[in-house]
């Protein structure tokens, strides 16, 4: 557990280039416990970058990533994963022709015997519906493939299996952008009430609307580096804007270089 003073995860002065390009500098963000961060920008503003290099995708070039105030480091996305780090990207990494189930045991599953493993199929079946039930979530049972679920039902299949492993960071990139109305209020409903049970997430999103109503506080990335953080109810969709695009570099209130003061 987090004490007030310590953000659950930090990150300091990170960099990654690729060859000449650099697509992060010098970036410095935190996330606190039991809270929802959300990181904006315009594309190629460097926000796919900085959630790769914290999800062992990507190795960072310089600076530090720390966990509850201790460096950690993630050569892989497996050890992100044993760090509490899980990810939903857009395209959500579900397998159609696999049942739901077999998603939610996706590189996680029961054997038994050795040395040739049997899956325990039985078990995987059950723990997954007690998973996905306590998410509170209209969803058939856990034997339909995936390729039969509508889009909210998929993303809440994908939501359910990252938090379902207690995982104690929740990163999702884009989380409604290919649903409709209906689907996309369904699924900030299930990140509202996992909200509420004190979960962690860290959103990025485009749609401004939907970060102001989920998240408690906002950083903003413009051309590879954190230009603003703001409290959610402290700021609008217009300075928002106005900061990723670079109309308030003179703000008055425009300060990052200490992130981790005031930010809870």
């Amino acid at each position: 557990m987090t004490t007030d003073a310590t953000p659950l995860l930090e990150v300091k002065h990170v960099r990654k280039t690729f060859g000449s390009v650099v697509a992060i500098d010098d970036v410095s963000m935190n996330v606190w416990e039991g809270k929802t961060a959300a990181i904006v920008g315009d594309n190629g503003a460097g926000k796919s970058t900085l959630i790769k290099v914290l999800t062992g995708v990507h190795q960072p070039d310089d600076g530090q990533i720390l966990m509850e105030g201790k460096p950690v480091r993630f050569p892989s996305p497996t050890s992100a994963k044993d760090q509490g780090i899980e990810v939903l990207f857009q395209d959500l990494a579900l397998v159609n022709d696999l049942t739901i189930w077999q998603n939610v045991f996706l590189g996680r599953e029961l054997v038994r015997g050795e040395p040739v493993g049997f899956q325990r199929k039985r078990a995987m079946t059950e723990k997954a519906s007690e998973m996905l039930a306590a998410l509170d979530v209209d969803l058939p049972p856990a034997s339909t493939r995936v390729r039969r679920l509508s889009g909210g039902q998929r993303q809440a299949v994908a939501i359910g299996r990252a938090v379902g492993w207690n995982a104690r960071l929740t990163i999702m990139d884009e989380p409604t952008a290919a649903l409709g109305v209906r689907e996309r209020l369904e699924v900030e409903s299930l990140i509202e009430q996992l909200r509420g049970e004190g979960r962690t997430f860290l959103i990025i999103s485009h749609n401004f609307e939907q970060v102001m109503r989920l998240s408690d506080e906002i950083w903003v990335m413009r051309q590879g580096n954190v230009v603003g953080h703001r409290k959610t109810e402290e700021t609008t969709a217009d300075e928002l804007v106005a900061l990723i695009t670079g109309a308030k570099s003179s703000d008055a209130r425009f300060h990052v270089s200490n992130p981790t003061v005031g930010s809870r």
